[in-house]
């Protein structure tokens, strides 16, 4: 891991698909909209990407705001993109924003995270 900066980015490329949703719903429970993809594992690929790319492992998830903006549909490629846009180094936190589109550009979700980076190697420097 290199040091945090402001507009550092991480992006996911990802295709969901109707054994994924009904995966979904056998572990939770909860229903799942028909013909798109329910929104936690949206922001399942927030999570991936903050505790993999950005800041890595070792981040510790404080806070999630995501705003749907368009049902995501199954079957189509989508990329979800987390960007820093707040550092905070005497508290170990950063904020980043997040967002979701397909793959043609067009806005399916976007929103803001806040993640504690204490212990992330490399992070602060």
């Amino acid at each position: 891991m290199t040091q945090l900066e402001l507009g550092q980015r991480a992006e996911r490329r990802r295709r969901f698909n109707t054994t994924d949703a009904e995966t979904l719903r056998q572990i939770t429970g909860a229903a799942t909209p028909a013909g798109a993809v329910p929104e936690a594992l949206i922001n399942a690929l927030f999570s991936d990407l903050l505790g993999v790319d950005l800041p890595g492992r070792g981040t510790n998830y404080l806070k999630q705001e995501t705003e749907f903006l368009a049902a995501v549909p199954l079957d189509q490629d989508i990329i979800a993109e987390i960007e820093i846009i707040r550092l905070r180094p005497d508290k170990h936190l950063v904020d980043l924003s997040t967002t979701c589109r397909l793959a043609n550009g067009t806005p399916l979700a976007s929103g803001r995270a806040l993640v504690l980076a204490k212990d992330v190697d490399g992070a602060w420097g």
